[in-house]
């Protein structure tokens, strides 16, 4: 088999095909190398420029099956690291700029000036924090503006601060914030969260935590370089506001991280890809795992399971390709249930 690789109407014969490439490091990444490399794929990792993915921004996970003591995001990812490495998987630091999946093998170009061929690719980019969108946000991110409360906790000992958002991320992060802040105010746009009742008990038991209800922000007011407060909007009665803080965390939602499959792969209205129950995407042989696809979950353990899922159909659809031939990459006939 031959291929074009340029672009430009030159073939070359192929060689150091990779089997698999596995795009992400987070938990579903790490998940698609173990169930690969068991396989003798000799999968390849790239890890992207977030190393972990959200999980290694978590100061405490205690959701995840198997540690009832709880542990840190960035031991659990360093913990399925190893594991996969143990069983072959090569994981290098690079971040992927482009993907060409319009021809096969498949090309994986990096910004490290590395291009690779691969047989099968595992999409597993997840998704990174949605912004506020208002006057000052951008001006004074990492001057008083954050949006994870692991990395910059310590910088606010003995302050006040903001947290935006009403999800569990919200409220842990609230809770983790005041091991550090002297106050800790959680503004909501409604008047009820949507974090899970046993996270909601906790907040409310702090003695740190205040909420302020039915209130979003309309602009960040900085002075000398920092924050120094927050212009407010009450969603009920439309009254004006003002409070003075010495930083704000934002957590009100991801958006996918799906640069790489815009004009490519087949994405839904809110950008995640569009997958099947097998996590096949509407390019045979191009597979995905974790919050790049799933938008309903989210969750530590869900991506795991979706990066098992997706390294078991990667290996079978590999063992098809050798008994039968590669499919053929126009439109896929099948219907994409699962996003």
């Amino acid at each position: 088999m031959t291929t074009n690789a340029t672009g430009n109407g030159a073939h070359a014969a192929e060689t150091n095909v990779e089997e698999v490439i596995i795009i992400g490091s987070g938990p579903a990444g790490f998940t698609a190398g173990l169930y690969t490399a068991r396989a003798n794929l000799k999968p390849l990792l790239l890890t992207g420029n977030e190393y972990g993915g959200q999980v290694s921004l978590t100061y405490d996970i205690e959701n995840y099956p198997g540690f009832p003591e709880s542990l840190s995001g960035p031991d659990l990812v360093e913990r399925m690291k190893a594991q996969a490495e143990k069983f072959g998987t090569r994981v290098e630091f690079d971040y992927v700029s482009e993907i060409v999946v319009d021809q096969h093998p498949f090309i994986v170009r990096t910004s490290g000036g590395q291009e690779y061929k691969a047989k099968s690719l595992i999409l597993s980019t997840g998704a990174s924090p949605r912004y506020l969108q208002i006057p000052g946000e951008k001006e004074f991110t990492g001057k008083g503006v954050s949006y994870c409360a692991t990395c910059d906790g310590f910088f606010f000992r003995g302050k006040d601060v903001l947290v935006i958002g009403g999800g569990d991320s919200a409220v842990e992060e609230a809770l983790f914030l005041t091991k550090f802040a002297s106050r800790v105010r959680v503004i909501h746009r409604r008047d009820k969260l949507r974090a899970g009742k046993l996270l909601q008990e906790r907040l409310f038991a702090n003695a740190k935590i205040e909420m302020v209800w039915n209130t979003v922000l309309t602009e960040v007011v900085g002075a000398d370089g920092s924050v120094v407060g927050v212009k407010t909007l009450d969603t009920v009665t439309g009254a004006e506001g003002y409070l003075e803080t010495d930083g704000i965390f934002v957590f009100v939602g991801h958006l996918p991280n799906n640069t790489l499959m815009q004009g490519k792969l087949a994405l839904d209205e809110d950008g995640h890809l569009i997958v099947d129950k097998k996590m096949r995407t509407n390019i045979p042989g191009v597979f995905a795992a974790g919050e790049i696809m799933d938008k309903v979950y989210k969750q530590v353990a869900t991506s795991v399971g979706q990066g098992c899922s997706a390294a078991m159909q990667a290996t079978r659809f590999l063992e098809e390709m050798e008994a039968e031939g590669m499919p053929s990459l126009e439109a896929d006939p099948r219907e994409l249930v699962y996003a």
